[in-house]
């Protein structure tokens, strides 16, 4: 039997140990403490997919969620982010930035962390959790938001992307990622003046953020995801009596579309990006996630283009 007041008192601590750190990284970004590190590890390269020689026809940043800790991907052990290479290789795909951490800072580059990994890795997860928290938090979101949107518009300039040239970027989120995709929209469009398309995938986010610059979200759900459910529940900005926050301006906008992908869980055997779990047709769960989103992108690549005749 689990006894609750020693897990209190045991994770107590923790947790708002991790709240302060938390708030901490944030905090020295703005104030300017420390740089925001933009150069990845040496011969990796910037983007992935389409040749560097010529314009992609979009720009992909894939936002990992709550497992992203280096800047290689780590949920999936990449296999989304090469999907999506080998489906769609008109795209330039970035796997790299770091959605939990305001100074692009890898967790698992941190001596402590990397201690922490073999010991008690549980507490990986619980940083970008708390960060996640930190980013909805309308007394820091802001300052996160700019600082993530930053991050990403470096990380697009140095694979290659000009400021208004007219490229779409695609940012793909998963979970706890579609917080800091909904954040990023204003910094993107201030500093990239790019065409914004979102897709969520089992989005995890409060609603709050401003969508009025995003072309579109589209939303990959699941009735089988209860975690992305709960979101729903906990943030009041989801909810529809609160018609004036971002989330739901976007929605009588008409700006947000819903797909079901059931019977995919949030993690696990049967998550959205398993490539065990078969449907009828005999796709597995990874092939039918990466085939939709690149429906998606061409979809919208299309639509965006003016008929013969128009400007």
């Amino acid at each position: 039997m689990i006894d609750l007041p020693l897990v209190v008192l045991v994770l107590g601590p923790v947790l708002l140990a991790e709240a302060l750190l938390a708030r901490y990284e944030v905090m020295a970004y703005v104030a300017g403490w420390r740089t925001p590190a933009a150069e990845l590890p040496h011969g990796m390269p910037y983007a992935r997919g389409a040749d560097p020689g010529r314009p992609p026809d979009a720009y992909l940043v894939y936002l990992d969620g709550i497992g992203k800790r280096r800047f290689r991907d780590t949920r999936d052990g990449g296999q989304l982010v090469r999907a999506l290479i080998a489906g769609a290789p008109e795209l330039r795909v970035l796997g790299q930035v770091q959605p939990y951490s305001p100074l692009a800072h890898p967790l698992a580059n941190r001596p402590v962390w990397a201690w922490l990994r073999r010991r008690a890795g549980i507490l990986l997860f619980l940083h970008n959790v708390m960060q996640i928290f930190v980013a909805a938090d309308r007394r820091y979101r802001p300052l996160y938001n700019r600082a993530v949107g930053a991050q990403i518009a470096d990380q697009l300039r140095l694979a290659g992307y000009r400021p208004g040239d007219g490229i779409p970027v695609v940012l793909l989120s998963y979970s706890g990622g579609a917080q800091v995709a909904t954040g990023a929209v204003e910094e993107l469009h201030a500093q990239l003046r790019a065409p914004l398309l979102l897709i969520t995938i089992g989005g995890f986010h409060n609603g709050a953020n401003d969508l009025t610059h995003a072309r579109h979200l589209h939303r990959l759900t699941s009735a089988g995801d209860w975690i992305e459910r709960v979101c729903t529940w906990i943030f009041p900005q989801r909810w529809r009596v609160f018609r004036r926050s971002g989330w739901n301006r976007a929605v009588l906008a008409g700006k947000v579309t819903s797909h079901r992908l059931d019977p995919a869980t949030h993690m696990g055997r049967r998550s959205y990006i398993s490539p065990e779990a078969r449907l009828c047709d005999g796709r597995s769960h990874l092939d039918r996630t990466a085939g939709t989103v690149i429906a998606l992108i061409r979809a919208d690549r299309v639509s965006a283009v003016p008929p013969p005749g128009e400007t």
